[in-house]
């Protein structure tokens, strides 16, 4: 069964128990998630504390004065045996906006910070990056360039330490990437990269490290020269294999590692991922998905990971050879896949259903191997039915038949005989010009591919609507218009006479 496996999900700031105070925080981290569907989003993290299970001490803390940030400062720079106790109290009171600009004004603060974090006592060091944890969530833009003494310990640190410890310095490092372009440009010098690979590669069975890489990874493709200046650098490293290993039709590694993972491909899509194999890997986990949606299951966060499969696919598919689409696509069966997604999505996730519509346009459109399936698997005529909606759905839906049509003359006939020909009499009249256009385009292809097509549309009144549209319509329509009819109905007018 698949599902969004939680691996340690990040807390909200308030709640009236540790269950509502973690509650929270999932979902606003699935609205972030859910966000990025239609938008690249930014956005930063905040890991949980299990120690803080008390969440009223937290809450009572975290809205204590600056002046106890001062406070404690100055006690911290003195050992002693509760210097532990210091930085979790500390750690706390960085949850306030305000203490953060408090802490970072003192003097030698993050001198104070690093030195407990390249320090000998374990308890010390976690919590000194939890400290700093707190700093990179920070809505201000002082704090990230603040912090960035310590980035080269948190780097370091991405190899051999505990998992909390390790995804404590990996959410951290994500929440400071997008910071400005002097931080990104200082964790890419001090080598972000190779440590991200490294990482991963070392952790690659920890799902919440695999996880916390890949929100680390997708923040810094965000950038506005990502392209120029970091995909270059993820491309050259083992980076790109790693995250496509996590696209595993397995569902018991869970949907949260893979939807990150995803999202960076996404960011990532170019020809040196297809060479990788990276189109069949999304194909085959969108059969997987694809089967489970159309069995019922759509299990929360399902539609997370669909969407930057999706995109990732949709794109690729775009700098595939033609000639290799069907070894790269491998099983015909993505197609039903596809038209499930869109049928399960139409209603609660129109956006999601017209990435599906998206895909199995770009498939179809070189493809007579996956044109024919769609006719041969009978998932025409649920495509047809779709043509009445909105949303855009019904314009791509359009495109997709327009494809199975264009292969061949057969394809064409087929496409009548299912109900294409009543179909388009609708599309016709429609407000929308694309869809008309697309419409007059569709039909010119099924009336050009046999008499028998071009006699049925008559006879279901076509010829009075394209007259109709003649002299209604202005400029590219009316031109479509008028050469259909002058030049492949109007043999047809004097049956379309009899037959009234």
């Amino acid at each position: 069964m698949w599902r969004l496996n939680k691996v340690r999900h990040k807390a909200g700031r308030l709640g009236g128990s540790l269950e509502e105070f973690k509650l929270k925080k999932r979902e606003h981290e699935k609205a972030l998630r859910q966000a990025r569907r239609d938008r690249q989003l930014v956005s930063k993290r905040l890991l949980l504390n299990e120690d803080e299970d008390q969440p009223e001490l937290a809450i009572s803390i975290c809205l204590s004065f600056p002046q106890d940030v001062v406070t404690l400062f100055h006690t911290l720079q003195h050992s002693g045996p509760e210097r532990e106790a210091h930085l979790k109290a500390l750690s706390k009171a960085l949850h306030d906006p305000t203490a953060q600009l408090t802490f970072i004004k003192q003097e030698n603060s993050m001198h104070l910070l690093v030195g407990l974090l390249t320090g000998s006592n374990a308890s010390c060091r976690l919590q000194a990056v939890r400290c700093l944890h707190e700093l990179s969530h920070s809505s201000h833009a002082n704090v990230a360039p603040a912090c960035l003494p310590a980035t080269p310990y948190l780097l370091t640190y991405l190899s051999g330490q505990s998992t909390k410890f390790t995804e404590l310095c990996l959410y951290t490092l994500g929440n400071l990437c997008p910071e400005s372009d002097a931080v990104k440009e200082k964790l890419l010098a001090q080598g972000i990269i190779p440590a991200l690979a490294s990482c991963i590669e070392n952790q690659r069975h920890n799902l919440a490290v695999v996880e916390a890489v890949g929100f680390t990874l997708s923040q810094l493709l965000q950038a506005k020269d990502a392209a120029a200046k970091i995909i270059p650098l993820v491309l050259a490293s083992s980076l790109p294999s790693h995250l496509l290993s996590v696209l595993t039709p397995d569902p018991k590694f869970g949907l949260a590692p893979a939807i990150e993972c995803a999202w960076c491909l996404h960011y990532l899509t170019c020809r040196v991922l297809l060479a990788q194999g990276a189109l069949l890997k999304c194909s085959c986990l969108l059969v997987s998905l694809g089967a489970a949606v159309a069995e019922g299951n759509k299990e929360d966060g399902m539609e997370l990971l669909i969407c930057p499969l999706l995109r990732c696919m949709g794109n690729l598919l775009s700098s595939c050879p033609v000639e290799n689409l069907s070894t790269e696509v491998g099983d015909i069966h993505v197609v039903v896949a596809l038209c499930a997604l869109l049928q399960a999505y139409l209603q609660s996730q129109p956006a999601l259903a017209r990435e599906s519509a998206w895909v199995l346009n770009n498939l179809t459109a070189h493809s007579s191997a996956l044109c024919s399936a769609l006719l041969t698997l009978n998932l025409v005529p649920g495509l047809i039915q779709l043509l009445p909606f909105s949303q855009g759905i019904n314009t791509m839906i359009l495109r997709v038949l327009a494809n199975i049509a264009h292969k061949k003359k057969e394809f064409c006939v087929q496409l009548a005989h299912l109900g294409l020909l009543s179909a388009l009499y609708a599309t016709l009249k429609m407000a929308d010009q694309e869809m008309v256009t697309l419409s007059m385009d569709v039909l010119f292809m099924l009336v050009v591919s046999g008499p028998q097509v071009a006699e049925e549309f008559v006879k279901q009144g076509g010829l009075l609507l394209i007259e109709a549209i003649q002299y209604n319509s202005e400029g590219e329509i009316r031109r479509r218009a008028t050469y259909l009819l002058e030049h492949h109905l109007v043999s047809y007018s004097s049956y379309s006479i009899q037959s009234k």
